[in-house]
Order: C-alpha cells, then sequence, then structure tokens
C-alpha cells in the first residue's frame, strides 16, 4: 500500500479567509476553488488545504490533544527569511525566537533545519522549514 497526505481543514474565522489566501499564494500555492469563506489552496505536489469558516466560538490550544502545528516545507534557506519578513511586515509575531536554525533536529553534517514559527489569527500554530544545505 502506498499513501500519501491529501488534504487537510482548517477551521478558521470568515474574517480570516484573506489572510491565509495572501500567505500561502505568497508561497507559491495555487487557489483551487473559492467562495465567500470557504479557500481551497494546493501546492505543487497536490496536497491541498481548504479553509472553512463555519467553526464554533472556542479557542485553539495547540499544546492540548490534537494537531499541535502545521509544517510547510520550502526549497531554500532564504524563503524562511522571506515569510518571516512577509509576516513581520504584517504585524505577525514570530515565536519561539525564530526564524532560527536548529541544530537538534538537523542532526551531523553541513545540513540545517532552518524555521520561523507563529501563530495565525485562528491560533492555529504553523511552521515554515528549510531542511538541507546550511547557507549562512
Amino acid at each position: 500500500m502506498q499513501s500519501k497526505l491529501g488534504h487537510l481543514q482548517l477551521n478558521v474565522q470568515p474574517g480570516n479567509v484573506a489572510f491565509y489566501k495572501e500567505l500561502f499564494t505568497f508561497m507559491g500555492w495555487q487557489v483551487i476553488a473559492e467562495s465567500e469563506g470557504f479557500l481551497g489552496l494546493a501546492d505543487t505536489n497536490g496536497t491541498s488545504l481548504w479553509c472553512i469558516s463555519e467553526v464554533k466560538e472556542v479557542s485553539n490550544d495547540y499544546d492540548g490533544p490534537g494537531v499541535n502545528h502545521l509544517g510547510i516545507d520550502v526549497s531554500a534557506q532564504a524563503d524562511v527569511d522571506a515569510v518571516s519578513k512577509y509576516l513581520t511586515e504584517r504585524g505577525v509575531s514570530l515565536l519561539f525566537e525564530t526564524p532560527r536554525h536548529r541544530p537538534d533536529f538537523s542532526g551531523e553534517g553541513d545540513g540545517t533545519y532552518y524555521q520561523v514559527m507563529f501563530e495565525t489569527p485562528d491560533r492555529i500554530l504553523l511552521e515554515i522549514v528549510y531542511t538541507g544545505p546550511k547557507t549562512a
């Protein structure tokens, strides 16, 4: 049997759908469906992300049971920096002293695990990460 991740659904506040559209299209994802309070995005591998705005008024706690965060791989260390700048320019706080290299995750050798972490307006924890040769 072969399998792969097909899609994820994020339940978001209606007023925050534009945040996800702008962020993910900035990172090269394509809009595949869109209507009021509904957004479908796809990456180059066909994995899709669906933002649905029919949500209950409850708070998300990523340190509680359930999914902790969503990690998005990028192809260059500079991409992490570009997303960090994009977020900072929009007033999004970067968390956990990121962007930074994580030698505890990169293993031995010349590679790196370079990440930025932040919360979306819906308190969904996202990580943008590059793994590969370290470039400064």
